[in-house]
């Protein structure tokens, strides 16, 4: 179905938009169809992570020593706008994508030649545990420790909320290596769940929205692991790692919404351009067309603010307050305009074969995950006061 609305901006370049138009048609033809079977079964099939590696997704902006195209991030914020518009929100890609940066700043030769070739292949699903049952957006505060043992670490402890938690492969799991340091004792250490002894995968969790997604709890009692699989030079940077990451991962949440802003306002006005009340259109009604130009009008203003971002991404200077202001802000529009189209939709926008219904359970997790929008708030506030 041809688009009236999109995202296009002047950075992009020729090579953005065949990357962009190619990669709509691979999820047209490989995502689309199965989203729904995947959101009743709570998890994305292992091979389609292999079809989107082929198609060359997962290695956008990897090196090309391991098998990736050596592009930079603004071609996987494509990927995860199209993944949007494709009416999918299981295929855990951003945490994928996160996960390969980690590995591309932190990780050593050794552990790049591991590891990256697999997830630029899809043979490779990582996940990152940060949240713990009782630590969220407070991540100094984690309780997962990490306790060396000759030429090992012991890990002891357990996660929730983890994204990909139940196919992964491989796991940055954040500990503390030295329990009185605060943020300072805080390590990023890599679990290979294959061979891991003492480690287990609890539930696949049923949640509100993104039911495609596999969502899990982890457990670790004494897991060994090799102290060659310690991100960074030496212990006590995980938690400077975590913050010089969060700028993109925030700002990659403003992409999704942006994403999700578009797909539903197209969706609402094909709906009010069919639909009649009261012997008219509904898009004849001023509340109605007052509501669509609000619901644009927040749309554009947000992607004009996400453009800015990725040109400083592009150019290596995306900031953590920038981050955090695509976050909040892009959030906080998607939750507003998702429930002004629901409104439009009247009883069926109720329903979960439509797809503003979806939208509507999968935008509100878009405020607290990536640290809460209070968090990004506070963040925006102390540099106002720095």
């Amino acid at each position: 179905m041809e688009r009236k609305i999109d995202w296009n901006a002047p950075w992009m370049t020729e090579e953005h938009l065949m990357f962009k138009e190619s990669t709509r048609k691979f999820f047209e033809n490989e995502l689309s169809p199965h989203a729904e079977r995947w959101a009743e079964q709570g998890i994305v099939d292992r091979d389609f992570w292999l079809k989107a590696g082929e198609a060359g997704l997962l290695g956008a902006s990897a090196p090309e020593e391991f098998g990736g195209v050596g592009a930079d991030r603004s071609f996987d914020a494509l990927t995860a706008y199209e993944q949007l518009r494709a009416g999918d929100s299981g295929w855990g890609f951003a945490v994928h994508n996160i996960c390969l940066h980690y590995l591309i700043a932190y990780a050593n030769d050794e552990q790049k030649a591991r590891w990256l070739p697999g997830l630029i292949s899809g043979e490779i699903v990582p996940a990152i545990a940060m949240t713990e049952p009782g630590t969220g957006s407070d991540l100094q505060a984690v309780r997962t420790t990490a306790d060396k043992d000759g030429d090992d670490y012991i890990i002891n402890g357990s996660k929730i909320f983890i994204t990909n938690g139940q196919q992964a492969d491989i796991i940055i799991v954040v500990a503390k290596t030295d329990k009185d340091a605060g943020g300072k004792g805080i390590s990023l250490i890599v679990v290979e769940t294959a061979d891991a002894e003492g480690f287990a995968r609890g539930r696949n969790l049923k949640k509100l929205g993104m039911k495609g997604q596999d969502t899990s709890e982890l457990f670790f009692e004494n897991v060994r692991v090799p102290r060659a699989n310690l991100l960074g030079e030496q212990e006590g940077q995980g938690f400077f790692h975590l913050m010089l990451q969060l700028g993109w991962e925030r700002a990659s949440i403003g992409v999704a919404a942006i994403a999700s802003m578009d797909a539903v306002i197209e969706e609402t006005v094909r709906y009010v351009q069919e639909r009649k009340a009261f012997k008219q259109r509904l898009m004849d009604m001023q509340n109605t067309r007052f509501k669509l130009a609000e619901a644009k009008t927040k749309a554009d203003v947000t992607k004009a603010y996400i453009n800015e971002c990725m040109v400083k991404l592009i150019d290596g200077k995306l900031d953590p307050v920038s981050g955090a202001t695509a976050k909040w802000w892009g959030s906080q529009m998607q939750c507003e305009v998702v429930d002004e189209c629901l409104q439009l939709h009247g009883g069926y926008g109720y329903m979960m074969e439509y797809p503003v219904a979806r939208a509507y359970a999968d935008s509100r997790v878009q405020k607290i995950y990536g640290g809460a929008n209070e968090v990004q708030k506070e963040l925006i506030a102390r540099a106002l006061d720095d």
